[in-house]
């Protein structure tokens, strides 16, 4: 995202400021740098502008999630109930602080005595030096897992609050200090209460009353999170709307098991088209739009820019898989004999697999093992040993950094994404069940049966497919020509690639056609995201030697 190009902040407002002992001339920078905005809060120590109006929830305490606090409190609850970054400014102290996931980003720059931040990066690199530093940490994870981890972006000087953790400037010692939290559903170990399906459903109806008067859009695929949602939706009388869309895996059974869903639902149903010529433009769209902080989500361009024209509240199946089918926790996970092997299963699982070819060089990939075991695990470290320690593992690292990103910075900000299984009350439910249950999705199906069984018995995405093949939009040939002009770009990076994926990048585009396999394409398409990102940043980009590079 270059400057100019943002969103429309209808739902959630752009956010920036300063907390501190900052220069009012640099924050007046941070300012020009990003979408317009008013003064929301100013005090010594405190600066919050907003694009909309921010009224505070209570005496100097600010929140800017599409939901907003209902009374004071300490800022780790505000977090973990609201899921809700925040300002608090009182006599002694000012506090910065995240969700307790990190749902909503916080950037910041470190500048002297002052903390500079906004909700995108792009304004902040206004105050970085030029040539800007590259974080090869974080390429590392984006081409690894598809997306980042801790505070890492892809600038050195830019990073990103993490979730649970707030920076404090203390106004009597004048300093910034770091306060991270336990959220609520570590400290707590969750126990078996019994939790049985028809809970988990009567739960659901709880999360979504809240939006009973407001017009719905569900997107419906074919698997159990949408359906599920879809069923209570409807259960509850709600205004509801389904959409779907291509994967653009290679198959479409979404499109032709959401059509039997919404059917059975009797839910107004479109399917959103998608134009194999305009993949460049889409795929260029979601990562500028993500500002290259994930190789996920060019499929879901063109639905989400349908979504913001409906303005209605999408209904969104974030942490299902984690919470209700184990998804991508293995056995050898859970079968592991200690922590280590534990960690190391779960990230061997996340991280994308071998592709038909070695992509990038064995230095490159040594430094990219290395790099992003060690942030792993540092990542994960509070959870070691928790009996929910692979599903949380999960939901603050791939669910927090990659998945996310579609709800919250695609249809959101112009639209309001909908959470129903990060409530409270139906996440520590579902977390308190037993991992034995869930077990091949068995608990799920139970779930699905006491919300509508015969949506429940229709073909599902998460179960055996029929083998009912469509071409790649992002393999066509239209794809392939841009895919590979980025791939040449990022091939100047110097021992970055392997010589046989530099023989593919010099047979031309023809040769990406290689590259159908479910492993394969995601090695490219993170290549690829780290070529337009070079390209559209190359002219404020400083020293492109890799650290391996360098070393050798």
């Amino acid at each position: 995202m270059r400057k100019g190009n943002w969103p429309e902040y209808a739902a959630r407002p752009y956010v920036c400021g300063a907390v501190g002992a900052y220069d009012p001339a640099r924050l007046e920078l941070l300012r020009k740098a990003g979408p317009p905005v008013r003064e929301a809060h100013g005090s010594p120590g405190a600066a919050l502008l907003t694009s909309a109006p921010l009224p505070p929830y209570a005496a100097g305490r600010f929140a800017w999630a599409e939901q907003r606090p209902g009374a004071a409190a300490r800022w780790p609850v505000v977090a973990e109930t609201w899921e809700t970054p925040g300002l608090i400014d009182e006599p002694d102290t000012v506090t910065l602080h995240t969700g307790a996931f990190g749902l909503i980003d916080v950037y910041y720059l470190s500048d002297g005595d002052a903390i500079y931040f906004a909700g995108n990066i792009e304004p902040l690199l206004a105050l970085a030096r030029r040539p800007y530093e590259i974080n090869w940490d974080a390429w590392a994870a984006i081409l690894k897992l598809t997306y980042p981890l801790l505070e890492d972006t892809p600038y050195r000087e830019v990073k990103r609050l993490p979730g649970s953790t707030a920076l404090v400037w203390s106004r009597s010692t004048r300093r910034i200090t770091v306060d991270k939290r336990t959220p609520r559903w570590v400290r707590e170990e969750p126990f078996d209460r019994g939790v049985t399906a028809g809970d988990i459903v009567a739960l659901l109806h709880e999360a979504l009353k809240p939006y009973d008067d407001r017009p719905l859009l569900v997107p419906v695929s074919g698997g159990y999170d949408s359906r599920l949602l879809a069923s209570v939706a409807m259960a509850r009388g709600m205004d509801v709307e389904s959409w779907t869309t291509s994967p653009d895996d290679g198959l479409d059974n979404d499109i032709d098991f959401a059509r039997y869903i919404t059917r059975e639902l009797g839910i107004r149903h479109r399917i959103v088209p998608q134009d194999p010529a305009a993949y460049p433009d889409e795929a260029r769209w979601a990562a500028r739009r993500l500002e290259y902080l994930t190789s996920h989500h060019a499929w879901y361009s063109p639905f989400a820019r349908e979504v913001h024209k409906a303005r209605r509240a999408v209904v969104d199946g974030l942490a299902g898989g984690p919470l209700m089918k184990n998804f991508l926790i293995t056995a050898d996970a859970v079968d592991a004999g200690s922590s280590a092997d534990r960690q190391a299963a779960l990230l061997a699982a996340l991280a994308t697999g071998e592709p038909h070819i070695p992509v990038l060089s064995e230095q490159a990939l040594a430094f990219v093992d290395d790099r992003v075991g060690t942030a792993f695990a540092q990542a994960t470290s509070m959870l070691r040993g928790h009996r929910s320690e692979l599903p949380l593992s999960v939901l603050h690292t791939r669910t927090a950094r990659g998945i996310a990103r579609s709800p919250v910075n695609l249809v959101g900000p112009e639209a309001t994404p909908v959470f129903p299984f990060l409530h409270p009350d139906f996440f520590d439910a579902t977390l308190s069940v037993p991992v034995d249950r869930k077990e091949g999705g068995r608990f799920y199906r139970e779930i699905l049966r006491a919300a509508n069984p015969r949506v429940a018995a229709l073909p599902s995405t998460n179960g055996a497919l029929p083998h009912r093949r469509v071409p790649l939009r992002s393999s066509g040939p239209v794809a392939r020509e841009w895919n590979h002009r980025m791939l040449l770009r990022a091939a100047t990076v110097r021992g970055l690639m392997s010589e046989p994926m530099l023989d593919v990048v010099a047979q031309g585009p023809d040769a990406l056609t290689a590259f159908g396999s479910w492993n394969s394409r995601f090695w490219l398409r993170g290549v690829v995201v780290f070529g337009s990102w070079l390209t559209d940043y190359e002219d404020v980009l400083g020293d492109l030697t890799p650290p391996w590079s360098s070393s050798s």
